[in-house]
């Protein structure tokens, strides 16, 4: 029988230690599922569990879109601030949950010391609350979710020609709605439907879609719009 977790070799970009870390195989990603804001459920064993690779030797994390070198200064830094303390332990193999967090925070971390690009750490931010999400944990989905609308939005003023503004602009739009930020969220959306450069389809709906959803959640909470929102919201 064919195994869901197969494994890879990953050169550390801190160390240059030589390691394995698991891949789940794509038959087995199979999604039962999915939120607004683009989380994704699985049948059975979760991909996500397994996009961190952490070298064993000396504690980087880091992802297939981190960056593959770092500079001296880097590896000074994330040496003075992990390796030197890190106790060598091994996340290749099958992962819990915990280890999934785990990893993630690791990752967050490293992420962080060495400076990595604002699209890198928001993803990371973004899965950690989804992890908390999967657990009924709100209040530190809430968080982390936070976190990640605040590094989207880094994305979005400084990496414009690098992302899918679209895209990018409806995800700004729905965590300021699951956030509760209904002024802003609508903004976003706004933006989307009425920028005639933007011929994506599927995300102008999505954005109509939601649009109305806040809507619904506004009449829920008996929220008013600030008047630049509410001018939007009749154009």
């Amino acid at each position: 029988m064919v195994e869901p977790l197969y494994l890879v070799k990953v050169t550390c970009p801190h160390c240059d230690f030589e390691y394995k870390t698991s891949r789940v195989r794509p038959s087995f990603k199979k999604s039962s599922g999915s939120d607004t804001d683009f989380c994704l459920y699985y049948k059975a064993i979760n991909p996500d569990f397994y996009v961190v690779r952490v070298c064993p030797f000396c504690g980087f994390a880091c992802t297939e879109s981190s960056a593959e070198h770092l500079t001296a200064v880097q590896k000074k830094l994330f040496s003075e601030k992990v390796a030197e303390q890190w106790v060598p332990r091994d996340y290749g193999g099958e992962r819990n949950w915990d280890d999934a967090l785990y990893t993630y925070k690791l990752g967050l971390l490293s992420c962080q010391i060495i400076g990595e690009k604002n699209r890198v750490i928001a993803g990371l931010l973004h899965h950690i609350a989804w992890l908390y999400r999967e657990k009924g944990d709100r209040g530190q989905e809430n968080r982390f979710l936070q976190y990640a609308l605040d590094e989207y939005t880094r994305v979005f003023e400084t990496e414009q020609n690098e992302v899918n503004n679209a895209r990018l602009m409806y995800l700004l739009g729905e965590l300021n709605r699951r956030l509760k930020n209904y002024n802003q969220a609508v903004r976003w959306f706004a933006r989307v439907i009425n920028d005639r450069r933007i011929m994506d389809a599927g995300i102008i709906r999505a954005c109509r879609e939601q649009w109305q959803v806040t809507r619904e959640d506004m009449q829920a909470e008996q929220f008013e719009l600030d008047e630049e929102a509410r001018l939007l919201k009749e154009s």
